[in-house]
C-alpha cells in the first residue's frame, strides 16, 4: 500500500459516506505510514475538518484506548479468529474476510459499540 493508493481510497469511500445521513462523522486511523503520509493528511483534513482522529493529527486520543479503538479490541481479534483458522493464500484470505465480517453476529456487534 502507497499513500497515493490510500488517498486513492479514501476519495473513492467519500462520495459513499456523503450519501449517508450520517450526521457529523468523525475519521480515525491507526498511526501506520500511509496513513499520516502529508498527502493523506491533506485529503483527510480537508474532509474532516477538526473531526480527524490520527497520528499527526489536531484530536489527540489517549493510545490503546478501548473505548476509542472498539475494532482492535473487539472486532479484529474476533475476525483473525475465524479467517487464519484454514492458513489461507491471499485469494482465499479475502475470501475468509468477506465471509467473516458478513457473518458477524448482532451480540458481537453490539459488543462493539
Amino acid at each position: 500500500m502507497t499513500s497515493d493508493r490510500y488517498v486513492h481510497m479514501i476519495e473513492e469511500f467519500l462520495p459513499k459516506l456523503n450519501k449517508m445521513s450520517v450526521g457529523d462523522v468523525r475519521f480515525q486511523q491507526d498511526g501506520t505510514t500511509v496513513h499520516a503520509a502529508r498527502v493523506s493528511m491533506t485529503v483527510l483534513r480537508q474532509h474532516f475538518p477538526g473531526r480527524l482522529l490520527s497520528l499527526r493529527s489536531d484530536l489527540h486520543c489517549p493510545v490503546r484506548s478501548p473505548d476509542l479503538v472498539p475494532c482492535d479490541y473487539l472486532l479484529w481479534v474476533y475476525i483473525k479468529s475465524l479467517i487464519f483458522n484454514d492458513r489461507p493464500n491471499t485469494l482465499h484470505l479475502k475470501c475468509n474476510i468477506r465471509q467473516a465480517t458478513a457473518n458477524i453476529p448482532i451480540d458481537v456487534l453490539d459488543r462493539v459499540e
